[in-house]
């Protein structure tokens, strides 16, 4: 198996199936440290960089508090506009990332450009990860959700996966390459606008994923063993900010999943992730119930990353 020591967080399609527990098994040795809430010193002579060309919540606050329980620094950006990247000059990734590489010793990038974390990794001497770009891939975020049902369920081979949302988002992209490495059939469950593309189902394929599409959540829920959501009201990922105004229109009853429908049609020991932010896909009365693990998921963020931080930078091996 493969060093992680220096190495790029780009995509799971680079991902072998080994190296997904090597990185479960790191987080299981330094989720103490967050249990406790406390920090180490595992990482007190290194700097994390955070580049962020797009809002995060989730995101960006894991990765500074993760480096933050490792006992490491943090510096960067939250908002291109804070920079020349996002002004008149509109500075280049290139440019960028040969300062940000004398800052630091690791890179967080989210940009609204697909592959642009591609492009820094190009560029910069220090590792990045890729914290979402645009339409592309969101690889923490599904080493997040692939560790929750890890810990939740205690194995992922034969889990049967339910996906609902936009099949264009990043996580998903992200899960169906992830998902190549388990025995985990899925069904994609989408709105027609925003079902996946031929491309990617060719890349399932590809890949030998075994998935199947459906057009209402009631048709496949009752199989599920993990049921992943994302909103279908979503904003345009291809932009650095989508500030429209006026009412949200709201998500169709096909894509909701409600308490009434768990617990009519549900697995009773099945769990539900949601990356987070929700519209109203999730009602809140869902929240409390034994299916809900959306909030563990956020936790485990943190957790996840710690253990990624700490792996590129040779802080574990």
């Amino acid at each position: 198996m493969r060093s992680f020591a220096g190495r790029d967080i780009l995509s799971l399609k680079e991902f072998e199936r080994q190296e997904f527990f090597r990185i479960f098994d790191v987080a299981d040795r330094l989720k103490p440290i967050a249990d406790n809430r406390q920090n180490s010193d595992l990482c007190a002579d290194k700097t994390l960089v955070t580049a962020f060309y797009q809002p995060s919540t989730r995101t960006r606050l894991a990765h500074e508090a993760a480096m933050h329980r490792l006992g490491g620094h943090v510096t960067g950006f939250s908002d291109a506009k804070m920079t020349r990247a996002g002004d008149f000059y509109q500075e280049s990734i290139k440019d960028t990332v040969k300062m940000l590489e004398f800052y630091g010793d690791v890179i967080v990038m989210r940009h609204f450009q697909q592959g642009a974390p591609h492009e820094a990794a190009k560029w910069a001497s220090i590792p990045v990860i890729n914290g979402g770009d645009g339409w592309g891939e969101h690889p923490t975020q599904i080493l997040t959700d692939l560790y929750t049902v890890y810990r939740e369920k205690g194995r992922l081979d034969g889990l049967k996966w339910l996906a609902v949302g936009d099949m264009r988002m990043r996580t998903m992209h992200s899960l169906g390459y992830a998902l190549s490495q388990f025995d985990c059939p899925i069904t994609l469950v989408s709105p027609p606008d925003m079902s996946p593309t031929d491309e990617f189902k060719a890349e399932l394929k590809q890949y030998s994923v075994n998935f199947k599409v459906a057009d209402h959540v009631e048709e496949a829920i009752a199989d599920a063993d993990v049921i992943l959501v994302e909103p279908v009201v979503q904003p345009d990922y291809t932009k650095s900010r989508d500030e429209r105004s006026g009412d949200v229109s709201l998500t169709p009853a096909n894509y909701r999943i409600t308490r009434e429908l768990l617990s009519t049609k549900a697995k009773s020991d099945a769990i539900l992730l949601h990356s987070l932010p929700r519209m109203d896909e999730i009602p809140p009365d869902v929240d409390i119930t034994r299916w809900s693990r959306y909030w563990q998921e956020a936790y485990n963020g943190v957790v996840m990353r710690m253990a990624l931080i700490a792996l590129v930078l040779g802080k574990m091996e």
